[in-house]
Formats: C-alpha cells, structure tokens, sequence
C-alpha cells in the first residue's frame, strides 16, 4: 500500500467537530436572561445542568458577585496596563491571599491558565532542557511547549499514567539534559482519573534530574487543604523539584490562574519576562474582585463545608449509578462521571434525547478521548441537588438502551470499545434486520464468478491474485510477512449481495501515516530495534494491495444496515485479535454520505495519495496515443520519454532467470529504501518468486542500450482476470533512473503493452499523480477511515513530525 498523505491532525478534529455541531450535541447557545448554576436554558427550554465545571458553585455566591460588582464602581471596567509597568490596586491583596492558600509558597497570577503556561514553560525549561508530555495532558500545556522546538529542546510523549514508559525516556534523555520536565494534569478533565502523584514524587527522587509540572486546574477548591487542589491534598507541601498551575476560574468561582513555586528566582524570573505575562492585559478589576471574594472563603472553615457538601452529592452520584447498567467508565471519588457509548452517533443520539427530557450534559469526544471512546462527562456541582440526580440518573438509565438500539449497537459493544467486558447478562436488543452476514476465512470459499464480479474486477485481488497472496503471506516466517485474511459478504433477502469485502490482519509501521522527515529519524532507530514504532492493524484490503477493496450497493435502500453488520463483524475481529488500527482504504474523498456515517460510527478521515487509472485506449499507434494528450503533455512526451528512447531497450517477459530476478529483486529494493513516502515492510522474496513462475504476472524490463545492457528499471505487472492491467510493483537503478527517465519510461511502457493486449483499463495504483496525469490518467482523491484503540500513536507521530 502506499503512504497514507501526512494529516494536519488541525483538520481531523475540525472534522469530527463539525459533525457533533451538526448533531446537536456541540457549539450550543445558552439564552435566557439568567443563570442559577441548577438549570441553564437552551433554545428556550430549561435545563438541569450537569455539564458545569464551578464544581463548588462558587460562581453563584453572592460575595464574589459583589467583589466583583465593588471592583468595577471603584476601577472601572478593566485596568488597561500591563503587570510589568503597574499591576491593578487589588492584584497585591489578591496575590497575598492565594499564597497564603498554599502555605506561603510563592505564586504569579495570570489572565488564565493557557496564557500561563505559555508564560511560565517557555521561561521555567532551559535550552539544555527536555521534556516529556503525557500524552492527555491539557491541550494548553500541549501548545505552550510547542515554542520549545525552536531551541531545539527535546520533546518527548508517553502513553497516559505509564510510569514504565517515562523512566525508559528519562533514561534516554538524562544524557542529554541538564533538567527533564514531566508534564501531566492533576486530575484529568474527560475520566475524571488522577495522576499518580506519589509514584511521580518517587521517581523524581530516584531521578536528580527529573521535575515535576502539573496542571491542577480541575483538581482546585473541591480537593486539600484550604481548597489548594488535588495535589496539594497528596502533597501536603510543595516540593522544590515541582511547579504547579491552578485556577481561579472554574470551581474557584472568579477568573484567572496562578502558577505556585518553591523557588523565588523561579517566580522572579517569570514575573520579569513571562512571554504573554509580560506583555497581555491583566486581569479586570471585577475578575480579582471576585478571586479575593473567593481566596478569603478558601481561607475560612467554611470551605470545608463546601467539600463536604460536593463529596455526598458525588457519593450519592455513584450510589445511584451503580444501581443501573450504565457503563461507568472510571471509578473514584472526583466530580467527573464518565458514561461510555462508544461510537460517536450514540453520544449525538443520547445528548439530544437527555436534552429533549430537560438535561444537560457534555460529550466527551475526539480529541479529548479516543474517538471510539465516546461517552457521556457527566459533572456534579453543589448546585444539583440529591432529588436532581436520582431524577437525572433515572432518565438517563431509561434513554441510554433507547439509543443504544438507535443506533445500531449494545452494551457489549460498548463495553469492548473500552477494552472491557461486559458483567451483566443483560445485553440490549439491536434493531431487526433481514440481512444476513457470510463470512470466509479463505477465498477458497467463495465462488470465483461471485468475487470477480464484485471486488476482484479490481488491481491484483482478483480471485487468483487473492489465492496467490494467502499461499505467500500465510506461510511467511517473519512477523511482517505473515498475514491473516478475513472475507465478509451481506445479502439480503433475496439472497442479493449489498456489500462484499475482505480484510488482512498483520504488522505495520506506524509511521506509514507520517511524513518522510519522521519515517527517517524511526528508520534510524530500527537499525538496532527493528520492530520499534510498529503495531498490528486490521485493514480492508492489505498492505500490498491497492485500489477498490469494498463492493457497495449504495442503491439498496439498506445499504447503512448492510455497513453496520460489517462493522460488527469488524468488532469481533477485533476482540479475537487486539489492533491498534482498524482500517477503511480507499474511499472516494468526495463521497460525503459515507464521511458522515462513518465519522458517526467512530472512523477518523485521512487522506489518501490520489489513485491514478487509465482508460483512454481506442488507439492504434503512438501517434494517436499522442493526440489523445494535452498539448503540454505531448511536449512533455517527446522531452521526457521519446527523448531517451534510443538509449533503452524494452522486453516484456513471462519470467525471468534466476538471476535476473535477483537482480529484479535489488531493484525493488533500491526503490523502497529511497522512497520513505512508501514506508511499509520490504516484500519478501517469495512474493516475486510466485511472479516470476505465475501466468498472471510479467514483466516490463528497461535495459541501457549500450555494451553491458544494464538491466535500469522493471514493472511488475498482474493481468486481472477481469481486463485490468496493473502495473503493481516497479524496480529503478538510481545510479541511471534520473539521467533516463527510467520511471516515466516505465509508465508509457505499461500503457502501450496494455494496450497491446487489449486490456480496458490500468490501474496505477496512489502516489506521482502528477506523473501519471501527464501520460494521459484520470486522478482520483482517495482516503481512508482510521480507528485507533488510543490516540497516542497519532498524536506521538505529530510531536514527531514538529520537532524537526
């Protein structure tokens, strides 16, 4: 298969963002001419409101509203200088009270919390430095690191809380580093989960070099002592080595952040030139009314009654949910309560249904959470009361199977998309359907018309080519080469086939997505670890093969259901055999229908290299091939290939010699070495061996017309059964490729021996289709549909691609 085009991960979440706007469940409008913290209304209809993060409901307390309002009578609307000339009347009472919060220690208010980390990272971490992000960290801190790339500071990633996989990267950095900084949140805001705090204490022992940064922002005011957050409540006190960023946003009830040290030239220093801090607005005089409001309620007893009254209505929270059969994805004792659905049209479904019976509540979806990690991100507050949520529970234990059922799925399903399984014996009824599944494990099983006709009429997996690569790649020793294959057909009633398929199960590169520059940075440390960065994906179609891989009769009118038992049948491979991808390939990019199913169904879009076919025959001799070019392709015709054409010699060839096609073999290889764009495993041998002694392959053969008759270039070439001509796999010698035009040689020779055996159409296969263009091919965009177990390996590959 050819490279998968890098993806700005940018437009994969602008994508998938814009269908949950389409389906009601984001980018709403509150109206109404108030807000009580209980209820928020939405196109008219009230709301109980589960989706807050003012955990405390402090931003309801009617003496932050009045600091606020006294602020702005005394100061005015905001306080238009920056901190770095003079810092508003109120900022040095304000900074005295949330020091005194945490013990003294010494601390930096900022506009918020993004503005702070991109002040305080850029300032805290050296050029000698290094850092290492895990990979649920806060978007915020994600992006205030990003500046770090051009002092050519190190950035590493580890999969979320995998303690193993940080020490293996301070082992790897502390050569290197004079400081290496941890990055990670307090209390995560999808899950509700926690970082292990004490193991992180621990290894920062164990470690000289390693410090600690936290983000707390979601762990404030309901956690520790003084309201001083979820660290601070393992903690105690802050150690040297470690640097936290709070808020006063959020359940601290005003506005603003605050970044809490140990160390005074480390607040110095970022006082002096914090980047944004030094140069954006500062706080408005009603934001720090508000916070001095709140910092002196942190101060009193009294907001240990507050703790208290959040801690029973959480408790109460969880006593009511674990009377249902609601999927309760994390268990612990914060605010955050996550109901898996799985698929990402479940969550639409079950947002509008809560919304249609007077709840709201937020959806947890990509690129917060793995995007078949769906799910519900319930948050309690003080402001709901008990007789709120038993209501709210109620209703969302008697909607959830509604939608469930809506959209094609279960429980079960649900459960094994978190990668559990399900205890309960209950397992909700799927909608009824007359359509049936058939599925194979060898095209040996399937009849040769029946597959020809559908899917085969395609490349090199025709029935023969199919029966030729399971032969090859189900006998092969080493684990790249060794390939399970999977065929799944739909009929309905009629006994008529909707959708017929087939997939492969092996071992991939997983930076096969990711641009050249990062595939040669891996390629490096695969010298030593030659299966570094790689994963088993199951993917329609294989790794060799290109073109059309699904038949789809998108004019049944149950063609949606007939995809739906295919992804099913897609689910229990999956739990049979634990990808780290599935994959969709080779989809028309325009084909918009099947975008929005398929986004629904919990399928990212990424785009594919265009697909090339030619058809344009008819012609009888070169001259009326020329005339069927453009005028600018005929000039490039007669300048790229004409032009050499007394330099080369071309056969055409059955087989080959053993030493040819070694030879043969070597040139393959050169071209997968140069070419990081088709960064998959190198073919084995024995696939050309099977080539080079089949009926239905031949070869193309470039020689140099000279005394040693170099043989320069070779198209592998398979005759489809069904009239296509596929030129599959191409050889080069560098050493002449560029000085003859081997490749665009290559490509003309294909057409005209197409032509001569009257085949009605090639096809090229992704990749050069400006070349292919120019020879007289339609272009075709393609992309695939991808679903991760995690979103680490995307978003690893991105840091990667970045910190050139």
């Amino acid at each position: 298969m050819a490279k998968i085009k890098h993806n700005n991960i940018l437009n994969t979440i602008i994508s998938v963002m814009t269908s949950a706007k389409e389906s009601g469940a984001l980018h709403l409008y509150a109206d109404g001419n108030y807000s009580n913290g209980r209820k928020l209304q939405i196109d008219g209809k009230e709301l109980f409101n589960f989706g807050t993060t003012g955990y405390l409901g402090l931003e309801q307390d009617a003496r932050l509203k009045q600091g606020a309002i006294k602020a702005i009578q005394a100061y005015g609307t905001e306080f238009p200088m920056s901190k770095s000339y003079v810092s508003h009347p109120l900022y040095r009472e304000l900074e005295s009270l949330v020091s005194k919060i945490y013990n003294n220690h010494y601390v930096v208010i900022t506009k918020n919390s993004t503005l702070g980390h991109l002040g305080v990272i850029p300032s805290v971490v050296d050029d000698g430095d290094g850092v290492i992000l895990d990979h649920q960290v806060h978007w915020s801190v994600q992006s205030a690191v990003q500046p770090l790339k051009l002092r050519s500071v190190p950035i590493e990633m580890i999969r979320h809380n995998h303690l193993n996989m940080l020490e293996e990267k301070i082992r790897q950095l502390q050569s290197r580093c004079n400081k290496i900084w941890y990055m990670a949140d307090g209390m995560y805001s999808m899950f509700g989960d926690y970082a292990p705090i004490n193991d992180l204490i621990a290894l920062s022992k164990q470690y000289r070099q390693l410090y600690l940064y936290f983000d707390d922002v979601h762990g404030m005011s309901w956690k520790g002592t003084n309201g001083s957050g979820y660290i601070m409540s393992i903690l105690k006190r802050l150690p040297e080595k470690v640097i936290l960023i709070s808020t006063l946003s959020k359940t601290f009830g005003a506005s603003g952040a605050v970044m809490i040290c140990k160390d005074k030239k480390v607040q110095e220093r970022i006082k002096n030139f914090g980047g944004p801090l030094t140069f954006s607005i500062q706080l408005d005089p009603a934001a720090v009314g508000a916070a001095i409001a709140s910092a002196k309620i942190h101060l009193s007893p009294e907001i240990y009654q507050l703790q208290q009254e959040l801690s029973d209505r959480i408790a109460y929270m969880d006593q009511c949910i674990k009377t249902t059969t609601l999927p309760l994805i994390t268990d612990n004792d914060s605010p955050i309560f996550y109901i898996g659905t799985g698929m990402p049209d479940t969550g639409f479904n079950l947002i509008n249904r809560l919304i249609a019976k007077g709840f709201y509540t937020n959806l947890g979806i990509f690129p917060a959470v793995p995007i078949k990690n769906t799910g519900l991100r319930i948050s309690i507050s003080r402001h709901n009361l008990k007789e709120d949520i038993e209501h709210f529970v109620a209703v969302l234990s008697d909607e959830y199977p509604k939608a469930l059922n809506d959209t094609g799925t279960s429980l079960d399903r649900v459960y094994s998309a978190f990668g559990r399984s399900l205890q309960q014996s209950e397992k909700f009824n799927k909608s009824a359907t007359t359509l049936r599944v058939v599925t194979y494990n060898t095209i040996k099983e399937i009849p040769m018309d029946f597959w020809n006709k559908r899917v085969g009429h395609n490349s090199f997996y025709d029935w023969n080519g199919l029966k030729t690569l399971e032969e090859i790649f189900t006998r092969e020793k080493t684990p790249e080469h060794q390939l399970q294959f999977f065929y799944c057909n739909v009929l309905d009633q009629n006994e008529k086939c909707i959708l017929s398929t087939f997939f492969t199960y092996g071992l991939w590169k997983e930076d096969m997505i990711a641009p050249e520059s990062v595939s040669d940075r891996i390629e490096k440390e695969r010298e030593s670890n030659p299966y570094f960065r790689t994963s088993y994906c199951l993917c329609m179609g294989s790794m060799v093969t290109e073109g059309k891989h699904l038949f789809l009769e998108k004019e049944h009118k149950e063609w949606k259901k007939a995809f739906d038992l295919l992804l099913e049948y897609v689910e229990t491979l999956e739990k049979k055999l634990n990808p780290a991808y599935i994959i969709l390939r080779d989809f028309e990019k325009e084909d918009t229908e099947i975008k929005q199913y398929l986004h629904k169904k919990g399928f990212i879009q990424v785009t594919m290299p265009e697909a090339a076919i030619y058809d344009s025959f008819g012609w009888k001799d070169r001259k009326e091939y020329m005339q069927s070019l453009s005028k600018r392709s005929r000039q490039h015709f007669r300048k790229d290939i004409l032009a050499f054409e007394e330099d080369l010699i071309i056969e055409h060839k059955k087989s080959v010699s053993a030493e040819q096609l070694l030879r043969c073999y070597k040139l393959y290889q050169y071209v997968k070495k140069q070419n990081l764009g088709l960064n998959t495993f190198s073919y084995p041998f024995n696939l050309f061996t099977i080539m080079n002694e089949s009926l239905q392959w031949e070869f193309i053969l470039t020689y140099l017309n000279d005394e040693n008759q170099i043989l320069a270039g070779v198209m592998f070439c398979y005759k489809n059964e069904t009239g296509i001509y596929t030129p599959a796999i191409i050889g080069m010698d560098y050493e002449y490729a560029y000085k003859y035009n081997i490749y665009r040689q290559l490509l003309f020779q294909t057409i005209q021996r197409a032509n001569v055996l009257n085949y009605k159409r090639i096809d090229f296969g992704l990749t050069a289709g400006f070349e292919k263009r120019k020879l007289g091919a339609k272009i075709i965009e393609k992309c695939a549909y991808i679903q991760a177990k995690d979103n680490f390996p995307m978003e690893s590959m991105e840091w990667l691609r970045t910190n050139e």
